[in-house]
C-alpha cells in the first residue's frame, strides 16, 4: 500500500528525509505512483547505456551432480578464469530453502517504514545489522535504485538477539546449505593455484567472514534513466547469488570495453562470482568482473547475496603457492579491512577498487 504522505520530489532535503530518515526507501516512492524519476537518481548517460549486449554469449552453466568428477573441478576453475562469473545446478542447498528467504525478503521490505528503520545506520543497534538504500548515498552524485538489508554474521546469538525476525530463520538456513557448497568451490579453486591443503589460516582467508544482504529493486517510472547497481566488482572471496525470475543482472563480457552480458535467471540456480579478494589472492589469474542491475519498469526484483571474506584483520596478498615457480606478484599485501573502507568510501566505479592493492 502506498504510504499516505506527500513529499516534494524537486526538494532533495524533502526526497531525502523521506527515503532515507523516514526508512520509506525507494520501494516507498515506487508505492507512491510517481511517474518521473526524481532528477537524484538520474545517472549519467555513460552509466546507465550498455552499447554492446552481447545476446549470443552467455556465461557456464555447471552441473554440480557428480561433485567429485574432475570435469566437474576443470569447468568451475576454467569458468573462475575466463568469466569470473557462473550459475551451479544440482548444487545440494534444497529449492525450499531458497524459496523460503525469497518470500523472507519480500517480508522485511514488506514492513512498515517505521519498523525497517529500527535498522537505519542510526537507530541500528549494531554496525553489523544496517537497513539502507542506494550504496553510499552521501558521496554518489547519482542514487541508485535499490534498498537493501545487510548483515554481518558474528554468531547464532547475535543474530538471533539483532536481526529482525521476519527474515532471521530463513537468511539463516540459506547460509548454513550454501557452507558446503561454498567450502567445496574454495577447495577445487585452490587446487588449480597448487594449494592442496586448506589449513587454518587459509580458510581464515577464504571464508573467514561472512555477510549476506538482501536486496529489493521497486518498479521504477523511468528505469532507462537510472540503475539498479552500477558497475563494480565485488570485495569478497567468493559471492554466492541468489536471483528471481526477473532477471536485469549484466557482467562484463571479454568482447571489449562495452561488452556487457545478461545472466539469465534460471529456476533453482544459484550465480557465483569470483571477488576481488580472491582475483589478488590468485595474482589475477581468477578474475573478480565487473557486474551491474538494470532498473525494470514492470517488475519488483529482488536478490540474496552472500559474501564470503576474509576476516577484516587478515592480510590479503598473492598466496605463496602461487608465486611458487617465480611468478611475480602483481598484488602487494594490503589489510583487508583498508581495503574494504576504500570501496564504500566512494561510489560504484567499475573494477577501479582492484587498484588500490596493485604494486
Amino acid at each position: 500500500m502506498a504510504p499516505a504522505i506527500s513529499i516534494s520530489l524537486n526538494d532533495s532535503s524533502d526526497l531525502t528525509d523521506f527515503v532515507i530518515n523516514q526508512g520509506h526507501g525507494v520501494k516507498g516512492l515506487s508505492e507512491m505512483g510517481i511517474k518521473a524519476l526524481p532528477e537524484q537518481y538520474i545517472q549519467p548517460m555513460e552509466e546507465r547505456v550498455m552499447t554492446k549486449i552481447e545476446p549470443r554469449e552467455s556465461i557456464p552453466v555447471i552441473d554440480m551432480s557428480m561433485w567429485d568428477d574432475p570435469q566437474v573441478a576443470n569447468s568451475i576453475c576454467d569458468a573462475a578464469e575466463k568469466w569470473g562469473f557462473f550459475q551451479i545446478v544440482n548444487h545440494g542447498v534444497p529449492i525450499e530453502v531458497l524459496d523460503d528467504v525469497k518470500k523472507a525478503t519480500y517480508g522485511f521490505f514488506g514492513l512498515p517504514a517505521e519498523e525497517k528503520r529500527k535498522y537505519s545506520k542510526e537507530n541500528s543497534p549494531s554496525n553489523n545489522v544496517r537497513f539502507g538504500t542506494s550504496f553510499t548515498p552521501q558521496v554518489e552524485k547519482a542514487l541508485e535504485w535499490k534498498d537493501y538489508l545487510s548483515l554481518f554474521y558474528v554468531s547464532e546469538e547475535e543474530a538471533a538477539a539483532l536481526w529482525p525476525s521476519v527474515c532471521r530463520d530463513e537468511i539463516l538456513g540459506y547460509m548454513k546449505s550454501s557452507k558446503v557448497l561454498i567450502n567445496h568451490l574454495q577447495q577445487v579453486l585452490m587446487k588449480r593455484l597448487n594449494v592442496n591443503e586448506i589449513d587454518e589460516t587459509k580458510q581464515s582467508l577464504l571464508t573467514g567472514s561472512v555477510r549476506t544482504n538482501i536486496n529489493y529493486y521497486p518498479i521504477c517510472p523511468n528505469p532507462e534513466l537510472t540503475v539498479g547497481v552500477g558497475r563494480h566488482s565485488d570485495v569478497s572471496t567468493l559471492t554466492v547469488l541468489l536471483q528471481d525470475s526477473v532477471g536485469g543482472l549484466y557482467v562484463r563480457g571479454n568482447e571489449g570495453e562495452d561488452s556487457w552480458i545478461h545472466v539469465p535467471p534460471i529456476n533453482g540456480a544459484i550465480v557465483i562470482n569470483i571477488g576481488d579478494a580472491l582475483q589478488i589472492m590468485s595474482n589475477g589469474r581468477y578474475r573478480s568482473v565487473e557486474h551491474r542491475v538494470t532498473a525494470n519498469g514492470s517488475s519488483n526484483r529482488i536478490s540474496v547475496p552472500i559474501f564470503v571474506n576474509p576476516r577484516p584483520q587478515d592480510m590479503i596478498g598473492p598466496l605463496p603457492e602461487v608465486l611458487a615457480n617465480g611468478e611475480k606478484p602483481i598484488y602487494k599485501q594490503v589489510l583487508y579491512s583498508d581495503y574494504v573502507k576504500h570501496f564504500f568510501r566512494k561510489a560504484h566505479d567499475g573494477k577501479d577498487t582492484v587498484d588500490f592493492a596493485k604494486i
